[in-house]
């Protein structure tokens, strides 16, 4: 995301501070230090010295479930913890002893199970005081019923309870432009045809309470844009009810989150989509660096996990499982993540090499000097320029922090080129790309032979990338339906021989998932994207063969054993770096920034919690009344949301516009088919 200079800080260091707040067992901070900037997204470094006593390096315990848990991780290390005053911090369903002498800061989510947990803490005096931080409303019913278990724990419990907070944080924010609210199976909740209307409401409820969480930690009121009818509507109205009832927490939030100097001067839009609006964009094989980090590796929560198998001299497979590695990414601080998380892959992997050679050159240049300094010592003859070799030496140890931290990224891309080349992901890539641009729509047959002509290569083994493909053809074409069935059953035919226990699995699952997308596709119509839409991949190198040459260097650079399979696909993943369309999410944003008539921006409702009722935005351009420009984005998707649309939308961020975006959860392919597996 594209920092505004001047603008407010980003959704994560405000989240950041609120925290930090809640730490401090909920007062201010003495000084400015700690207070949100949009220059951290995670804790900054504590270089100061609170007065003694100070409620912001007191001792304490943090006690959490582990859904608040995950809200906690992004944001701070165990040593940001410690630089807090957080010496432990434990789940609240573990077995935890009595520490009698020490406050203790809970940031639970309200439910019945947690509450009755905290009664029976105060029962048997745990902790000298329990700071109560509940992560969203604690309703009154649940009020009620902690009063009571508190009043029947017996004498003195209730002294123990020295506050309880709603905080409203309950999200998750992985980096400055991207936050969860952390609902698993989302879409299948939301689109069981069993739910009962009740369920729907309740979990329309939960959503609206989790956006409340983003708006409130931003301190900011925002205008609510969303399709008429359907899910977004009934969120966009509960939340549009729920600012507009708390004015004065607004307010706080606001003088919390950010100065009289910060701020871009205009209200932040929130544009609410159903993920039934894009089912193609989920499924669709990508091409940037992140996105294909959460494709082809285990990812979850900024961490990535990946094996790497031992190779024998002659470069075959050893025996065994191979080594597991697991790296912490953080796509804000490290340098090279954050600069090239949304770059095309092949342009990733140049750029990792130029970078580690730079640092190594670097680096021996320094050693050299060193090295040359010792021995003039030794022959007692004085080195010139004195100071300045004291500075080179200085900058050694940054030096070698960075190549660890590029040699991390090799060993990462290394592992998604194994990948990328194993299940020879360009040609899927290209073919899905050119079915989403309409490329096909005057020559179906052409995309019916394509398609089918993958789907029985025999040499292509992973069953889910010719699924997700079918699912691209099925969604993105108007084909009739018998050709997706003719390629579901040439699916079925060419690997109906698979003993595999997990291949006969994922076929089936796979072929359900095609079943309920096919399903959907008769009972209405998905938005087509094509034609203009297309644009060139911003700093992207033109040229295939380029990406072809800069892989094989890469490969040899990382002194891997290419395989014949492996050396093939360096001249195929030349073509991630060709052009990007525009994804249905993107689009509509822009419609709605750009404020484009007969576009989104004439149809979707528009809401104001500043105003009672809705906003005619046709009555007001023909009234020629000027709207403020956007500046500051939040797209919000519900059903689950996914890396690829959130990098496609920072496309269109630019110096004057923020753009962030968040989801009732991020899924990756797999997860997001086997959730419309489970729907058929």
């Amino acid at each position: 995301m594209i920092a505004i200079k001047g603008s407010a800080p980003s959704l994560k260091a405000s989240q950041l501070s609120a925290v930090s707040r809640m730490l401090a067992l909920n007062t201010d901070p003495p000084n400015q230090d700690d207070s949100a900037s949009s220059s951290y997204s995670r804790a900054p470094p504590v270089k100061r010295y609170y007065p003694a006593g100070s409620a912001h390096n007191q001792w304490k315990i943090m006690i959490y479930d582990s859904h608040c848990r995950s809200i906690i991780s992004p944001l701070m290390s165990v040593s940001d913890l410690r630089a807090r005053g957080v010496t432990l911090h434990l789940l609240i369903t573990a077995d935890r002893e009595q520490i009698p002498d020490v406050p203790a800061v809970y940031f639970l989510q309200p439910t019945l199970e947690n509450i009755s947990i905290l009664a029976k803490d105060c029962a048997q005096g745990l902790y000298s005081r329990m700071h109560i931080n509940f992560v969203t409303k604690l309703s009154r019913e649940l009020m009620e019923d902690f009063a009571k278990m508190i009043i029947e724990s017996g004498t003195g419990s209730l002294d123990r309870v020295a506050s309880v907070h709603d905080q409203y944080l309950d999200y998750v924010c992985f980096e400055k432009g991207l936050f969860s609210l952390n609902i698993s199976n989302s879409y299948v909740l939301y689109n069981n045809p069993t739910n009962s209307e009740s369920f729907i409401e309740g979990e329309m409820t939960r959503i609206a309470y989790g956006l409340f969480s983003v708006v409130a930690t931003k301190g900011v009121v925002p205008v609510i844009r969303c399709p008429r009818s359907g899910a977004p509507e009934m969120v966009a109205r509960k939340l549009n009810h729920l600012i507009a009832e708390h004015p004065t927490l607004m307010s706080a939030r606001k003088k919390g989150a950010m100065t009289s100097t910060q701020g871009s001067g205009t209200r932040p839009v929130l544009v609410i989509l159903d993920r039934n609006e894009d089912l193609v964009t989920p499924v669709q094989h990508t091409s940037t660096y992140q996105a294909l980090i959460d494709d082809v590796l285990i990812h979850k929560a900024n961490r990535v996990e990946f094996t790497i198998e031992d190779k024998n001299e002659d470069g075959t497979k050893k025996k065994g499982k191979g080594q597991t590695k697991k790296y912490d990414l953080d796509p804000d601080l490290d340098p090279f993540y954050s600069k090239h998380k949304f770059n095309a892959f092949p342009d990733a992997i140049e750029s990792n090499g130029v970078e580690l050679q730079r640092v190594t050159e670097k680096e021996s240049e320094v050693r050299s000097k060193t090295s040359a300094s010792q021995a003039m010592q030794t022959a007692f003859v004085e080195e010139p320029g004195t100071d300045h070799l004291a500075m080179a030496v200085d900058s050694l140890p940054q030096l070698l922090e960075q190549k660890k931290q590029l040699e991390i990224h090799t060993t990462i891309l290394q592992a998604v080129m194994n990948q990328v080349a194993a299940r020879d992901i360009p040609t899927f890539y290209e073919l899905e790309s050119t079915l989403a641009t309409g490329t096909y729509k005057n020559d179906l047959a052409k995309a019916r032979s394509e398609v089918i002509s993958i789907v029985k290569d025999s040499n292509k083994k992973n069953i889910q990338d010719k699924v997700r493909l079918i699912c691209v053809y099925c969604l993105s074409t108007k084909c009739p339906s018998s050709d997706v069935d003719a390629a579901s059953d040439a699916l079925r035919e060419t690997h109906k021989d698979d003993t595999e226990l997990l291949a006969a699995t994922e076929l089936d699952a796979g072929i359900k998932s095609i079943t309920y997308l096919k399903q959907l596709r008769s009972m209405q119509i998905f938005p087509m994207i094509g034609g203009d839409t297309v644009f060139s991949m911003s700093d992207a190198p033109k040229s295939a063969n380029a990406g072809g040459d800069m892989l094989a260097s890469f490969m040899a650079r990382a002194q891997n054993q290419a395989t014949g399979l492996l050396a093939k696909a360096t001249e195929k993943v030349g073509t991630m770096l060709g052009k990007i369309h525009k994804h249905h999410l993107t689009l509509v944003v822009e419609h709605l920034c750009e404020q484009k008539p007969n576009s989104e921006d004439d149809s979707y409702l528009y809401l104001d919690p500043k105003v009672k009722g809705e906003i005619d935005v046709r009555n007001l351009r023909a009234q020629g009344v000027a709207r403020a420009p956007v500046r500051e984005v939040v797209a919000f998707m519900i059903g689950g949301g996914c890396y690829a649309e959130y990098q496609n939308l920072q496309m269109i961020a630019n110096e004057r516009r923020n753009i962030s975006y968040g989801a009732t959860e991020l899924v990756d392919p797999e997860v997001f088919l086997r959730q419309l597996s489970n729907l058929s």
